[in-house]
């Protein structure tokens, strides 16, 4: 009687590292693994803190977002107007019901999207949001509860005011 071998299949380190986030390996986006992330984060870490300087981003991200070519972002974009709807309304003092690593993924992810010289430029034709929408789309995966709950708050404030 032959006996037969099994072969076990393990997983790679790459395999085994990545998260599986709402049908999106993650980390496997070069751009979440890239030096212009780890900007983005750690310019956002500076700019919760900072007044002055969460306005601006929201400034810029706002301009960016009217400018950019919604393909990319496909499903996405309703939750990236939604993200800048939020950075907006805590600044002001209005909503400060957001955990503070989700409020930074946010910031990071606005960071991002604002920086020209990402993992690929923005001026690279086809391609040059495609990173942004990536990060963009991680960044909700991770905060869409936050989201909801903000624009569920949106909602009930808008219906209290009539």
């Amino acid at each position: 009687m032959k006996q037969l071998k099994t072969k076990s299949r393990t997983k790679s380190n790459a395999e085994v590292t990545r998260k599986k986030v709402g049908g999106h390996i993650a980390y496997g986006q070069p751009a979440l693994r890239s030096d212009a992330f780890a900007r983005a984060l750690i310019d956002a870490k500076s700019c919760v803190e900072d007044r002055e300087s969460l306005q601006a981003l929201f400034n810029q991200a706002a301009k960016k977002a009217a400018a950019v070519p919604r393909e990319p972002f496909r499903e996405s974009w309703p939750y990236l107007q939604t993200m800048l709807r939020l950075v907006h309304a805590h600044h002001r003092g209005e909503y400060d019901q957001v955990p503070n690593d989700a409020f930074l993924w946010i910031v990071a992810a606005l960071s991002y999207l604002v920086d020209p010289f990402d993992l690929i430029p923005d001026k690279t034709p086809f391609l040059g949001f495609v990173d942004d929408a990536a990060v963009v789309e991680f960044v909700i995966d991770r905060t869409r509860q936050t989201l909801d709950d903000f624009m569920v708050w949106e909602t009930a404030r808008a219906g209290a005011a009539l």
